[in-house]
């Protein structure tokens, strides 16, 4: 679509000589092929105000007003101890830096754990921002953060509330049709040079259990709420398939 080699091009077309970091997400306009922001935490939550003109009809309700306040405090804190959190551990500089990171890292886990143990997403019974924003570090959890930045209290296959909850987002439209475990592998494993010199990149984990059955159904509540699933994601676009056949497909290849 933006008919360039590499996002910091349009970095660089907003700011010729930018010096900062190249970093997702991002805006890009594509008429002038710019970056308009890179501001991730309130990309998406404008994306539930500002640009609800656009939203296909029967779009759910991410952000809904009555209760905005209570998810930005759960937002705040995933994000901080938990989204964070993995990569206070992974770039510590000390070893005292580290075991105060970790720590604070299986705390907070510990806390969403315990708060959905009872009810089937953070706010309650509908999917929210706070479920998104969690979803994205669970879903890299055994595959990147566990062992590269030595997040290795336990597994999240081995959290049995969270690991269930993990599923349930996956195998919820919108959530693991768009997920692509190669390119986040290859992306921690090769760019971070600094952690793993070698830039080998790990086969596993094993990824079938992600489409496993998860129960979490007995908790009621409604994904989305009064909206309706997204449909497909377009294809082409390299993610993984969640499909009938229990196994993952990228760009045409099944994956065991």
């Amino acid at each position: 679509m933006l008919k360039i080699p590499r996002l910091q091009d349009a970095y660089f077309k907003r700011f010729p000589g930018y010096p900062k970091g190249i970093t997702v997400p991002a805006i890009v306009d594509v008429r002038s092929g710019a970056v308009v922001t890179n501001d991730f935490a309130q990309i998406t939550l404008d994306f539930s105000t500002e640009w609800a003109a656009y939203h296909r009809d029967g779009a759910p309700q991410l952000y809904p007003e009555a209760l905005r306040d209570e998810i930005d405090e759960v937002s705040k804190r995933v994000y901080t101890e938990i989204n964070n959190g993995v990569y206070r551990c992974g770039f510590a500089g000390s070893q005292q830096a580290y075991d105060a990171a970790y720590d604070r890292l299986f705390t907070a886990l510990d806390w969403v754990s315990d708060r959905l143990s009872a009810q089937r997403y953070l706010l309650g019974d509908t999917i929210t921002e706070a479920d998104v924003r969690l979803f994205t570090t669970l879903v890299r959890f055994d595959p990147v953060y566990h062992g590269h930045f030595k997040c290795n209290r336990t597994k999240l296959s081995e959290m049995p509330v969270l690991w269930a909850y993990a599923r349930d987002l996956f195998q919820t439209p919108g959530f693991g049709d768009t997920v692509d475990f190669t390119q986040i592998k290859q992306h921690y494993y090769i760019v971070h040079a600094d952690i793993n010199p070698t830039r080998i990149v790990p086969k596993g984990p094993e990824l079938a259990g992600w489409l496993t059955p998860h129960g979490r159904e007995a908790l009621g509540g409604r994904p989305f709420g009064d909206g309706a699933p997204p449909g497909p994601p377009v294809e082409g676009n390299g993610c993984w398939r969640v499909t009938e056949r229990r196994g993952f497909r990228r760009r045409g290849v099944w994956l065991k």
